[in-house]
């Protein structure tokens, strides 16, 4: 028997620009798992930094994060299936921005490493006092990435931001044709940089098709260009009002903004 499960992108979708839940969207989604629908965060964070939606949405199944680089474990405290950036590779895209100056966060086994602070890391960082201790993402500030890609275990993936949006559109272009690594938009000013192949759709199916499950009974909400893939690999793919146009047109439905309760009422009109 074939599970129905609910995909959900965090920023830009489940969450307001405030990084909160709406209480529609906690309710509709409770209303559904106990429907039998199962419910997966698939993001571009790190695991370290979604703890409180994980807890607030009383989940037990894993997540997929970092744009589907990796499976994370929140029970056992595991990641079970991964493929982190060559060390080698990483070690050439900290070349690059040294070379072309722009602040790269390393997303690595259970931190966040930077040289410099970014805008990204401060807001972030301000964004985690607001938070229970034991929710706090966790950054580490090193004197060199390179050094720090060469001890970790993993390198999950580079987040990168620049207030040049062409600069970094161009850079983002020679990295994907220098290094054949795979770039991302998560957001309007940021790339991601993973190991190429790497993405949501992929990892999701992954997971799905290993549970004996089919995509055609996945419902996947997002709203960026990361989500692209997880929304054309589901049988129903969900954009959200505030998706780039481009995102929109690869989906099935299009429903309202991130600030509304748009999410609560497509699960109480479809789904329930």
């Amino acid at each position: 028997m074939t599970a129905r499960v609910i995909a959900l992108d965090l920023d830009g979708t489940l969450l307001t620009p405030k990084k909160t839940l709406l209480p529609s969207s906690l309710e509709a989604l409770n209303r559904a798992r106990a429907a039998g629908y199962q419910l997966m965060i698939v993001t571009g964070r790190h695991h370290v930094a979604i703890h409180p939606f994980y807890q607030a949405l009383a989940l037990d199944t894993p997540a997929i994060c970092c744009n589907g680089t990796y499976l994370y474990d929140y029970q056992a405290k595991k990641v079970l299936d991964a493929d982190p950036m060559p060390v080698e590779k990483a070690q050439l895209l900290i070349n690059l921005l040294d070379e072309h100056r722009i602040h790269g966060l390393m997303y690595v086994d259970d931190t966040m490493m930077y040289q410099h602070p970014t805008g990204h890391v401060t807001r972030t960082s301000n964004w985690a006092l607001t938070l229970p201790e034991d929710q706090r993402p966790s950054f580490t500030q090193v004197d060199s990435l390179a050094q720090a890609a060469r001890e970790v275990k993993n390198v999950w993936k580079f987040a990168l931001t620049d207030e040049n949006g062409q600069k970094l559109q161009d850079f983002a272009k020679h990295v994907e044709q220098t290094l054949q690594l795979e770039c991302e938009w998560s957001w309007h000013d940021q790339v991601d940089i993973a190991r190429q192949g790497n993405s949501k759709g992929k990892r999701l199916t992954q997971f799905v098709t290993a549970q004996g499950w089919s995509m055609q009974d996945v419902i996947a909400f997002g709203d960026n260009f990361n989500d692209i893939s997880m929304l054309e690999a589901a049988g129903t793919g969900v954009a959200m009002g505030n998706a780039d146009d481009a995102v929109k047109a690869r989906a099935n439905v299009v429903i309202g903004e991130n600030t509304t309760d748009a999410i609560a009422d497509y699960i109480n009109q479809h789904l329930l």
